[in-house]
């Protein structure tokens, strides 16, 4: 009856190519289209006579569809040999023998779908596959989830080299490697309130980067995806910080619905456009798409640029009215002796104009103009019977910044980045690891525009540590976050080279010499430590080393059927090795992925004394919550 049922299925369900991948049924959308009586798909079924009479009762006449009993025959009986289901007990589907759907005491959560979306890869590979895992958690487990955890493996860089560590002091740099939501929540405890920036390079979703969530809710996923991260950013942020959000076109206008939920519309600052290639794409099939955006969010909706913040302080600016265009002057050259007649030149427009200079001269001399108009600080009007400055920051005139970031000289471009990547690491293939990497001019405009000296700035999606590397040689303190594996072997060897003093970038620029230090520590990882292994097995025999660790060590959800993963006789070995991947993962306990720093004294964990210092030097003895100790 079993081998009878499923041809039925197969057959009945063959005409709906939407529910097939390939030669695999896609339960969850007959699940879904069945939770909402799909009239075509509940007729079908019930013109088969088998399922007819398998999963409906007739009342007065009429056929009633059984869809529950339906509904758990795909999702739990051996009809399926490509299904992990068989092998859980309804892995958090029920909550005190109720269905979630029905509870409201539920968030969707970790790891990787809604409430929290982890994004668990540790390595990144051309065009892999990478499978975010679902879990759904109630509210008491959600807030073990998010808890502060514990720091492992803290190390300090300096000038003299790499060192144990077991203090971390108000001013230090800090590098983070692990996940990137569970570090916010991490670095709450500390830094709330304190950030003055935070500069964020997310993945775009073009469906080519890093963010490889493969199911037909992958947009409303990355959207979850970043509202998870970007609200517990938004309490880091001080009362007079921004966010910097530099996207594609991709999910440009989603986001900035987000932004304004999260941070408020009336926090919205602008949106930046600016120029990152300096070549069209010729072979575009549409458009050739040379630039990216940066949307501007700020804690408060009076934030100003850091210039214009600054413009009445400056002493050019001191006068009786305020103006800031400095004290006035009636174009006399008797009353300005200053005035020099190397400034006293007219200027020929593109189309012949000649344009008189102001009576008081022009700021900068012929040779220098020039050579502003090549750079594209100067610029004619329209009607080319004007110069016009237009920086990119304000300028002594009180000009605001420009939107507008077109010249790549002064805000530099992806393709010269790639190219520092590839000076700095010459034996890393780091052009296929960071494909579009931004140029440490722009951070360093975004600095000047958001920041001052000894401001905090934070980059929670690292990558390969420009915002780190700009901040360290502007003299501002920094955090950065990243759980991929190229931390070690990209992100913070950068790092130690502007320590020591390299000269890519703006080092020239702001006349960098070297020095500096941060911090580097490791969320404590438990379960997370093998989901990693588990997604880089290669092999059913290296697959099969790693349950043995798994089996011995891990920590398992308490809703799996450990002998269903055990048994011979379960069908778990004729899987794929994918979906194997796929049922160990979704087997592991999520709360259990990393160690809370509350638990750092249980001995099953073994932490060193030297570790529980550095995490209560971190800390300053204070556990979840804020509450001492």
């Amino acid at each position: 009856m079993k081998v009878k049922l499923q041809e039925e299925l197969n057959s009945v369900l063959s005409v709906f190519p939407q529910y097939w991948d390939g030669e695999t049924l896609l339960k969850n959308k007959v699940i879904e289209d069945l939770r909402n009586y799909k009239a075509e798909l509940l007729s079908a079924l019930l013109a088969n006579e088998t399922i007819k009479c398998t999963y409906s009762v007739n009342i007065s006449g009429n056929s009633i569809f059984k869809v529950d009993d339906f509904v758990s025959m795909l999702r739990y009986r051996n009809y399926w040999e490509n299904s992990y289901t068989k092998f859980s007990n309804e892995i958090g589907l029920t909550s005190e023998g109720k269905y979630l759907k029905y509870s409201t005491d539920i968030v969707l959560d970790f790891p990787h779908k809604d409430c929290i979306l982890e994004g668990g890869m540790t390595t990144e590979e051309v065009d892999k596959k990478e499978i975010y895992y679902n879990k759904i958690l109630a509210k008491e487990e959600m807030d073990i989830l998010l808890s502060p955890k514990a720091l492992s493996n803290p190390k300090r860089y300096t000038a003299q080299g790499e060192e144990l560590t077991e203090e971390f002091g108000e001013k230090d740099n800090l590098i983070i490697k692990g996940n990137n939501l569970l570090a916010l929540y991490t670095l709450k405890e500390k830094f709330a309130g304190k950030v003055k920036l935070i500069y964020i390079d997310p993945p775009y979703n073009t469906g080519g980067d890093s963010f490889k969530y493969n199911d037909r809710f992958n947009h409303s996923t990355w959207l979850t995806f970043m509202k998870n991260r970007l609200e517990i950013a938004k309490e880091l942020l001080s009362e007079n910080g921004a966010i910097f959000i530099t996207l594609d076109d991709n999910e440009l206008h989603y986001m900035k619905v987000l932004g304004d939920e999260i941070f408020g519309r009336n926090c919205f600052i602008n949106t930046i456009v600016w120029r990152h290639s300096d070549n069209s794409n010729n072979n575009a099939l549409k458009f050739s798409e040379d630039y990216n955006f940066i949307l501007v969010y700020a804690k408060s909706p009076s934030w100003k640029p850091n210039f214009l913040n600054d413009l009445t302080k400056r002493s050019h600016f001191k006068n009786p009215d305020n103006d800031p265009r400095g004290p006035w002057f009636d174009g006399n050259p008797v009353n300005n002796p200053a005035l020099r007649k190397n400034l006293q030149f007219n200027i020929t427009a593109p189309n012949g104009n000649i344009i008189k200079h102001p009576q008081n001269g022009w700021r900068w001399s012929k040779e220098t103009m020039d050579e502003k108009f090549k750079t594209g600080e100067l610029r004619f009007s329209e009607d080319q019977t004007r110069v016009i400055r237009r920086t990119y920051l304000a300028d002594m005139e009180g000009l605001p910044p420009s939107t507008l970031w077109t010249n790549l000289e002064v805000t530099g471009h992806t393709r010269k980045a790639k190219y520092e990547l590839k000076r700095l690491f010459p034996d890393i293939p780091v052009t296929s690891l960071f494909s579009t990497p931004k140029p440490e001019l722009l951070l360093k405009h975004v600095f000047d525009i958001a920041t001052n000296e000894g401001d905090l700035v934070m980059d929670f999606f690292m990558g390969s540590a420009t915002t780190q590397a700009v901040a360290m040689k502007m003299n501002r303190q920094f955090i950065g976050v990243e759980q991929m594996d190229y931390i070690e072997t990209v992100s913070v060897p950068r790092l130690v080279k502007v320590i020591e003093g390299e000269q890519g970038g703006v080092s020239k620029e702001v006349n960098w010499k070297g020095e500096g230090s941060f911090v580097y520590a490791e969320l404590h990882s438990l379960n997370h430590l093998f989901v990693s292994r588990i997604q880089n097995t290669q092999s059913d025999e290296e697959l099969e080393i790693v349950m043995g660790d798994i089996f011995q060590e891990a920590f398992f959800d308490y809703k799996v059927n450990f002998e269903r993963l055990t048994n011979e006789d379960s069908g778990f070995k004729a899987l794929s090795l994918e979906e194997k991947k796929y049922v160990l993962i979704e087997s592991l306990d999520a709360n259990q992925m990393y160690l809370s720093y509350s638990e750092i004294d249980d001995e099953q964990y073994a932490i060193s004394e030297s570790v529980k210092q550095f995490n209560n030097s971190f800390y300053k003895g204070k556990v979840s919550g804020g509450e001492e100790s």
